[in-house]
């Protein structure tokens, strides 16, 4: 009899887990917690076969939408027969006994929280959870680079992974939007994966061949009940018995340098002796690289993505000159201090990745001596505002303010002393405000989620480009 393996969520990772699991003779469950859509009913002809429903009603109570499923009334779609078609049992809308029972370990999903209902009913029947990661590294012998930290992790996975393209095959994974696992079987030299606190907090087993850690700021605390378990979650994959051969770490951040005690085999960057910044270059163990006005990506923070990339790519076997060949070829990463276009003497920025004040703070920092006009806000975040404010205060000339946080973030800037504030109700209308007052740059870093008045910080990126190209 096959071995029985759950799947917790109709997620892009949960789909590739599934498909992969089935590929290797499991016997695959997929528990779904939302219903399939807002006027589905279980009678329906087109309902998918085993999938199953809410309620005795037959109505969908939840009106969210997995991603890759449609409405049971537009008929079935490829995907769910793709996996019917793999012998995988589905269910949507609840989390059934049948098929929770006799499962030999579940693989979650990074957006399901470890305090809902779900695991604790996985942990009275200890039946053990992991991620997705975690199930492709046990199923491969391809070596990870593991990127993790508060702010920067995606935009170090993508160069990474492109700076090694010129010798390997190295492609991105995780958190980025690909699951692992849905690249095990193919052939590659090493994969570069994005492990967030969630991701790193479900492993047991992962180690990777480099491990780097970008930064620490409080982030996701609600999610993870405190400070020192948002930490002790990333923390993870660096400590034994999950060490990497190497572990790279900012010098610069007291929390990591602190932390960095306990690791093996560390490389620091923003730092003297392994990698950092001297006579406006970046240098490595005392060679020079690349000269910071070569570098494609502008701020320090952007510098210290750089500096990990280097360290990576050097402890990988690559040589200096295609080093610094990738890196003046890469370009960032969507809504991470994007340079959108130039009008009229104006540059516009998106930063709508920015969505707590550390990340704004970088991006912040990243202009001296121009006329910034800042849009900043959003659903707020209750976290501490001050560095922020006086970052602003040495930076920004205006700042305007939208969404929720409107309120409590003009007192704090006002508290410390910046009082050139416009409040607007939308995107559109703060970037008309913004090219009126002629600055030198625009700036979108919201310093807030996005959820009050878009659907992620995505939407919010791309209704602030499109806006700025039509203008």
């Amino acid at each position: 009899m096959s071995e029985k393996v759950l799947i917790l969520g109709l997620s892009k990772s949960g789909i590739a887990a599934a498909k992969f699991a089935a590929s290797k003779g499991y016997d695959v469950y997929i528990t779904e917690s939302k219903g399939v859509n807002e006027a589905g009913r279980l009678n329906n002809p087109a309902t998918p076969q085993g999938i199953k429903g809410v309620n005795e009603a037959g109505k969908l109570d939840n009106p969210a939408t997995p991603q890759g499923i449609k409405g049971v009334n537009e008929g079935v779609n490829p995907q769910i027969e793709e996996l019917k078609s793999l012998g995988i049992k589905i269910e949507c809308g609840l989390h059934s006994e049948k098929f929770i029972s006799g499962s030999s370990f579940a693989v979650t999903s990074p957006g399901i929280p470890p305090k809902s209902e779900i695991f604790r009913r996985l942990n009275e029947k200890n039946i053990k959870i992991i991620s997705e990661i975690e199930f492709a590294y046990l199923n491969t012998k391809t070596p990870f680079i593991a990127i993790t930290g508060t702010n920067g992790k995606t935009t170090t996975t993508a160069l990474v992974s492109h700076i090694l393209s010129k010798k390997f095959s190295a492609p991105v994974c995780g958190n980025i939007g690909v699951p692992p696992t849905s690249l095990i079987e193919e052939n590659h030299d090493f994969l570069v994966c994005e492990i967030s606190s969630y991701q790193a907090q479900m492993t047991e087993k992962f180690k990777a061949k480099i491990a780097c850690w970008t930064n620490f700021t409080p982030d996701h605390i609600d999610w993870h009940g405190g400070l020192e378990n948002y930490f002790n979650a990333k923390a993870k994959i660096f400590l034994p018995p999950q060490e990497p051969e190497f572990a790279i770490l900012n010098a610069q951040d007291t929390k990591l340098k602190e932390f960095s005690k306990q690791c093996k085999n560390v490389i620091f960057f923003d730092d003297g002796n392994d990698c950092g910044i001297k006579n406006n270059s970046i240098f490595y163990k005392g060679e020079e690289i690349i000269s910071l006005k070569d570098c494609p990506l502008v701020g320090h923070h952007n510098y210290q993505n750089i500096m990990c990339g280097i360290i990576i790519a050097k402890l990988v076997g690559m040589n200096n000159s295609d080093i610094r060949e990738q890196i003046m070829s890469f370009r960032a990463p969507a809504h991470r201090l994007e340079k959108v276009r130039e009008m009229d003497g104006i540059t516009f920025f998106n930063d709508s990745k920015a969505t707590n004040p550390e990340a704004s703070i970088v991006a912040i920092d990243s202009f001296n001596n121009q006329n910034v006009a800042l849009i900043l806000g959003g659903r707020d975040k209750n976290t501490d505002l001050t560095e922020m404010c006086h970052s602003i205060n040495k930076h920004i000339k205006t700042v305007l303010l939208i969404g929720e946080a409107t309120e409590r973030f003009e007192e704090n800037l006002k508290k410390n002393g910046f009082s050139n504030i416009i409040k607007e109700h939308t995107m559109e209308e703060a970037i008309d405000k913004a090219i009126s007052l002629k600055p030198d740059v625009v700036l979108l870093s919201p310093a807030c989620a996005s959820f009050d008045m878009f659907k992620s910080y995505e939407h919010r990126g791309e209704v602030f480009k499109d806006y700025v190209l039509s203008k």
